[in-house]
């Protein structure tokens, strides 16, 4: 079995599931404007901008803020084994402010402003046996 058989994204458009993963953004053609997840036209409130191109976003970012969550998310996002988890927004370098899971980094160890990168881990197993994805950030490796 190839891996596109043995996983799946939790939600379709989030993420491109490849090593190393890769966030689908959007940016307006006109005032600049990104936005994740993508959009099909932009919602930025002084342009009028028609047209929006899909980009690919950044791989690393900085931890902006952060939290330690105590209970189950809710689905598609359920996690197997559960366990408490951070969530934290990381700021992209295009400017996106965006909430995602943050691990592989003690929780004593969370610094707002410490650099991060986009990782790609499995959250469960569906029903058909294949891992459940989901996109996430760790710690920046030195």
């Amino acid at each position: 079995m190839n891996e596109a058989n043995t996983s799946v994204a939790v939600a379709p458009g989030l993420f491109r599931q490849m090593s190393p993963p890769v966030l689908f953004g959007s940016r307006c053609e006109r005032c600049g404007a990104h936005y994740f997840p993508s959009t099909s036209h932009c919602r930025h409130p002084g342009c009028r901008g028609a047209r929006v191109l899909e980009v690919d976003l950044g791989r690393h970012g900085r931890l902006y803020s952060y939290t330690i969550q105590h209970y189950r998310p809710p689905p598609p996002f359920s996690m197997e084994p559960w366990a408490p988890y951070a969530i934290g927004i990381v700021e992209l370098p295009e400017g996106l402010r965006l909430l995602a899971m943050i691990c592989g980094v003690p929780f004593a160890e969370l610094e707002i402003g410490m650099e991060v990168e986009l990782v790609s881990e499995a959250l469960h197993r569906d029903a058909e046996g294949r891992e459940v994805l989901t996109y996430k950030f760790t710690r920046l490796a030195s």
